[in-house]
């Protein structure tokens, strides 16, 4: 949705917007959420300019500015999507395997697709359009394979002027023949992408090896010294999602302790580094990943559909290990935030460890942010901040307006959002301070 309109509005209405992690508590900790039942967001030029309430801004407003109002909504910070397959877009809902059976019956043959610019470029759009329709801004993305599939989709990203990190699948062994690399021809592919498209705009460019098993070492070798090259990239791949994946990396790496140090031994541990999943790890690795600033992308609608295993989330909150939010796409079964909530939800239910509206909410915006180092950009409204943003409608539809009618507090209401919210529930989505995405 195109507005050739003047990047200067206000927006007005409730909002919420995080500044410090809530905590695990039933009340937030003191200081760590902005909520303005009548607030303001004065954009210019793709950033906030400022927030306020907004009988305190008005006065300071241009006369002629234009104010977009969102009485009965409620605006937050765009959601972040810290790891999902948009190459898998079209084998959602594929009949439930797990996952070794999964990748091969299902995910592979579709990937092999992505060697046509066309179906990328088509993939692509379809695949922005859901995420913006569900309210996500920005998300880390694995592509396929094919250098054509991160040009499409990068290309796709800056037209639109989203905030978007993305990269290339390296695996060189282990998988069709039309989908592995050459060892270090995937590595000069991968240079010529990062050249071409991070730090364009607003895109960023994440290293992508599939998991440890799709890779030699060589691969995983030169892909740690493109990350110590370059500590501006991010790093991106899978860790101990599956049990049998951990004894098929434990036969390719015998060498190695651990899943987890197969990845150490090649440098791709770090403070910009998600490694996707991290159900079956155990205390001291998941100490040696907070030790390095790593941070674990729970993919909870995925862990349940391919019964992969229950991610121990305050496991990882005591090691100290950030903890990121995350749809996973083909393998999960909804792109939406509000959903990953849900199930996120749902598996703390089943551990004994329930997830609070607050760290729900927290998680999608500024904890998503702050694992993957962009939350001096988007993530929470603070002047300076880029104008990434949803606006919710608690009354999207019959049964959620009688559910919210009757909420007694704003953590009510928006632990009512998060269990019976889909797509409805965003009414709005911007992004560079534009608007991107309309209900309707």
């Amino acid at each position: 949705m195109n507005d050739p309109r003047p990047h200067v509005r206000v927006l007005r209405g409730p909002l919420l917007s995080f500044d410090a992690d809530p905590g695990d508590g039933d009340t937030p900790a003191p200081g760590s959420v902005r909520h303005l039942e009548d607030g303001a967001l004065w954009l210019v030029d793709g950033q906030i300019h400022a927030v306020a309430d907004y009988a305190a801004l008005a006065p300071h407003l241009p006369s002629d500015i234009e104010v977009v109002d969102y009485s009965g909504k409620l605006m937050l910070p765009g959601f972040i999507d810290s790891h999902v397959h948009y190459s898998q877009l079209d084998i959602m809902a594929s009949y439930g395997r797990q996952l070794l059976d999964w990748l091969n019956d299902y995910t592979f043959p579709e990937e092999c697709r992505f060697a046509e610019r066309a179906h990328a470029e088509a993939v692509t759009d379809a695949f922005l359009d859901e995420m913006l329709r569900v309210g996500t801004t920005t998300a880390q993305v694995f592509c396929s394979s094919h250098p054509v599939s991160v040009d499409a989709f990068f290309t796709a990203c800056r037209r639109r002027g989203l905030r978007m990190l993305a990269g290339k699948v390296l695996m060189d062994r282990h998988a069709p023949e039309a989908l592995r690399d050459d060892t270090l021809g995937g590595i000069r592919d991968t240079e010529r992408l990062i050249g071409d498209w991070h730090g364009r705009g607003r895109l960023g460019y994440s290293l992508t090896p599939r998991f440890a098993p799709t890779s030699t070492r060589a691969q995983l070798d030169a892909t740690g010294a493109l990350l110590r090259n370059d500590p501006s990239l991010w790093l991106q791949t899978h860790l101990a999602e599956n049990t049998g994946e951990l004894d098929w990396v434990a036969e390719l790496f015998p060498e190695s302790r651990d899943y987890l140090e197969v990845y150490e031994r090649s440098g791709l541990v770090g403070p910009r580094s998600t490694f996707a999943h991290g159900i079956h790890l155990d205390q001291e690795m998941r100490g040696r990943l907070a030790a390095r600033g790593a941070n674990l992308a729970f993919c909870p609608s995925s862990n349940l559909f391919l019964g992969s295993g229950l991610f121990d989330r305050l496991a990882a909150r005591e090691a100290g290990l950030a903890i990121s939010y995350a749809s996973d796409v083909g393998g999960g079964t909804d792109l939406s935030g509000l959903a990953t909530l849900k199930a996120a939800y749902q598996v703390g239910q089943l551990r004994g460890q329930p997830l609070t509206a607050w760290q729900g909410f927290y998680g999608l915006t500024l904890g998503n942010a702050r694992a993957l180092s962009l939350d001096e950009r988007i993530g929470r409204f603070a002047p300076g901040m880029e104008a990434d943003l949803v606006v919710l409608d608690p009354a999207a539809t019959p049964l959620m307006a009688r559910r919210t009618a009757r909420s007694r507090s704003l953590a009510e209401m928006l632990f009512a959002m998060m269990m019976l919210g889909d797509d409805r529930t965003v009414a709005e989505t911007w992004a560079a301070g534009r608007p991107v995405h309309r209900r309707g």
